[in-house]
């Protein structure tokens, strides 16, 4: 971002300079055409045309001044030494006055991450907002903000704070929320159950903030929380500890069920042989004997056996 508004202010500066040196080489030729006309030289017939000449180049110098264009997405603030007009030129081809000197600012969304990681983050290194928490403790946050300028405010935000807002705006009053914030919550809370409630919080106290300041935050996106390494440890600790107590509490829960089966497989077999001794009686004995024995005999691969009775 700010490589970029470089680069616009040095292309400014360029057309600038560009429209200066064509007036001032047009009133060069026009003062050496009158010089021309009033001596008596072999080249005072080419005055008229240096003449002509230099009121050329003087209108393309104002000329190529007067016209200003405003890429898609951009609006241009206009100012004319030192004063800001509170009118604002929407995208598209302007006609001018040459004088004036017009500041583009974007007006589409724009990003600002703080990150613990290299080369991530908007600033060299590491970035991320180290925050003390309600217990005491470090916690390292990585953030991304999305915002965007109100194009009608651009204005006042190039007279109060200039182009470079993200360092002057965006940056310290995240980072002074997100601290003024986290003191209220522990640290395992930031990290798990009240990451919602956390976010929804700074996104209040920064998007007012914002406002005052004619920008516009869409959304505000906490893109890690890390915790000192005690801190995991313990969480993991507390993880592990709740896993072998379900593993256990599942276990058990088996062996009842397996427990309960064999009571009633073997309450079922009780009740078999209690039905089978009660019920049965010596002429219904001998009736099933008599029926195996026939059933033996039609077998041709059996022999008859007589049994007393």
């Amino acid at each position: 971002m700010p490589l970029r508004r470089k680069a616009e202010k040095r292309l400014t500066l360029l057309n600038q300079k560009k429209m200066i040196v064509f007036i001032i080489f047009g009133i060069i030729l026009l003062l050496l055409s009158f010089s021309l006309k009033n001596n008596s030289t072999p080249f005072s017939k080419y005055s008229n045309i240096l003449k002509l000449f230099g009121f050329v180049v003087i209108a393309l110098g104002l000329f190529s001044s007067m016209f200003k264009q405003i890429d898609a997405g951009k609006v241009g603030v206009k100012s004319l030494y030192g004063n800001v007009d509170s009118d604002v030129l929407e995208s598209g081809l302007h006609l001018i006055n040459p004088l004036l000197d017009v500041t583009d600012f974007d007006i589409q969304t724009q990003n600002y991450t703080m990150s613990a990681i290299h080369g991530e983050g908007a600033q060299e290194g590491d970035d991320a907002i180290r925050v003390l928490s309600n217990d005491g403790l470090e916690v390292v946050i990585d953030l991304t903000v999305l915002y965007r300028i109100s194009p009608e405010l651009a204005p006042k935000i190039f007279k109060q704070i200039g182009v470079n807002y993200a360092d002057k705006i965006v940056r310290p009053v995240t980072r002074t929320r997100i601290r003024d914030n986290a003191v209220y919550y522990d640290a395992v809370a930031l990290y798990s159950t009240k990451r919602n409630e956390f976010q929804q919080r700074i996104f209040k106290t920064i998007e007012a903030d914002f406002k005052t300041r004619g920008l516009i935050l869409e959304q505000l996106l906490i893109r890690n929380i890390n915790l000192p390494t005690s801190v995991k440890a313990s969480i993991e600790s507390k993880i592990n500890a709740e896993q072998d107590a379900q593993k256990m509490t599942f276990i058990l829960q088996k062996e009842k069920q397996e427990a309960e089966r064999k009571r009633v497989e073997a309450q079922g077999i009780a009740d078999y042989q209690r039905i089978i001794s009660t019920g049965l009686s010596d002429k219904q004995l001998q009736y099933e004997q008599i029926k195996a024995q026939k059933e033996l005999a039609a077998s041709p691969n059996t022999k008859i056996i007589f049994m007393n009775g």
